[in-house]
């Protein structure tokens, strides 16, 4: 958890939009391997790989976003 806080919000925020845009046509490619796990047509290796590799970033940001969010508003337990 302590690499995810020390990961800067600007250069995630920017890679995250890039590779989940990229290609930006005609399609980008987390849409088309989102709609591709969707219909269960998601089988090739490759396409796998490529739906972790443009989604990582995004995938970080949440986690960044979660954990801090968690650190900054603790639950409260009986």
């Amino acid at each position: 958890m302590k690499i995810l806080r020390e990961i800067p919000y600007f250069p995630l925020v920017v890679i995250a939009v890039v590779l989940g845009l990229a290609p930006f046509r005609p399609e980008p490619h987390l849409v088309e391997k989102a709609r591709m796990l969707f219909a269960g047509d998601l089988i090739r290796p490759i396409d796998v790989f490529d739906l972790f590799f443009h989604a990582a970033p995004l995938i970080l940001l949440i986690l960044k976003l979660t954990v801090e969010a968690a650190a900054r508003f603790p639950r409260n337990e009986r």
